[in-house]
């Protein structure tokens, strides 16, 4: 009888841990809130003059037929429908104990949220934009849509992401005069993140540190993959982009790349003897203020003395790197002039050279 009793207690623990880990799974799918133009089917045995597929309007209602309009914005599913429930109750349309009462979302719509703070590209933005093909074929889905670009993580990816002052410790989510802080460390760490679905009208506010946080420049899912840096390394100003081999859109760089890694990838380092004292200039102009500021750095310090941040700084978006030749390289031009003229044939076949086709 006791290993009965026991058998029978066991049963009944692991039924009870399955219902409450399928009551964690759904309220984690159930936890997107209702935004504007988000489109959800309403099911009721015995009241059809009820069902049907409604959208949520521009005020962030739904209009069931023969109720008042219900607010539906940043609520859960689960709650909209307790609130059609309530309503069919209130207005004496069923018996309590004879409704029911199914709703399902169909389609999540794109929303516009704002992004502001230590951003790469502030200002406002739309998450979760589909196709046409995709809302088409969406549509002939009878329930059930998942949108993992309406949420924190994708807005501030769409904004260009964090920069590198970022506090992504307690990053802000304000909704409805109501402000929020999350904490995002664990994306860059491997720990659980918390990524927190977003509605129309949400703004999102990044906070700026003291001091850039070095481990966090790197590409992830609130950081740019990669940032594009215009190269220059030309004794002699060229004529056009193609005859100095330098393509329009500058070159790419992953995020987290140095300007060593600049100055490599423009052959600035290197070469003749006469060119070991060169110089490369980073200059980049804050996005904010306009402000411009540079870094003139020998060539040689760059490669084998860059122990800090200031010597040898992180590449940003839009930089500028331009290599120059040593005063070495700069008195050989001269003296090569000074002998062309000197020496009168030279520019006769400079020239009679140069007119040949």
């Amino acid at each position: 009888m006791r290993l009965l009793a026991k058998y029978i207690q066991n049963v009944i623990s692991l039924a009870l841990i399955a219902i409450a880990t399928s009551f964690v799974l759904v309220t984690k799918v159930s936890a997107i809130p209702l935004s504007q133009g988000d489109r959800i089917r309403v099911l009721i045995p015995e009241g059809e003059l009820f069902s049907g597929v409604f959208e949520v309007n521009l005020d962030g209602k739904i209009q069931v037929p023969y109720l008042d309009p219900i607010s539906v914005q940043g609520l859960e599913i689960n709650e909209v429908k307790q609130k059609i429930y309530d309503a069919l109750i209130a207005q004496k349309y069923f018996q309590p104990k004879f409704l029911q009462v199914n709703v399902n979302i169909l389609q999540w719509s794109a929303i516009q949220v704002t992004v502001s703070g230590e951003i790469f590209q502030p200002g406002r933005i739309i998450v979760n934009s589909r196709s046409a093909e995709d809302r088409a074929l969406q549509q002939s889905v009878s329930s059930g849509d998942y949108p993992p670009e309406r949420y924190l993580t994708a807005a501030l990816r769409g904004a260009g992401g964090v920069m590198p002052n970022a506090n992504i410790k307690e990053i802000r989510l304000i909704r409805n005069g109501k402000e929020q802080k999350i904490d995002l460390t664990g994306i860059f760490t491997g720990d659980p993140v918390e990524d927190v679905p977003l509605i129309a009208g949400d703004r999102i506010v990044v906070s700026r540190l003291p001091q850039p946080l070095n481990e966090f420049v790197r590409p992830s899912q609130i950081t740019p993959p990669g940032i594009r840096v215009f190269l220059s390394n030309l004794t002699h100003s060229a004529s056009s982009n193609a005859s100095s081999a330098i393509k329009s859109d500058g070159a790419s760089f992953p995020y987290g790349a140095r300007f060593s890694q600049a100055v490599v990838s423009a052959n600035c380092a290197g070469g003749v003897v006469t060119a070991h004292d060169r110089h490369a200039l980073l200059v980049r102009v804050d996005r904010i203020t306009g402000e411009t500021k540079s870094w003139d750095r020998a060539v040689e310090q760059i490669m084998r003395d860059s122990k800090n941040d200031n010597d040898n700084p992180f590449l940003m978006p839009e930089d500028t790197v331009a290599c120059y030749d040593s005063t070495t390289t700069d008195v050989r031009d001269v003296f090569s002039t000074i002998s062309d003229v000197l020496n009168p044939f030279n520019l006769i076949f400079g020239i009679l050279g140069g007119t040949k086709k």
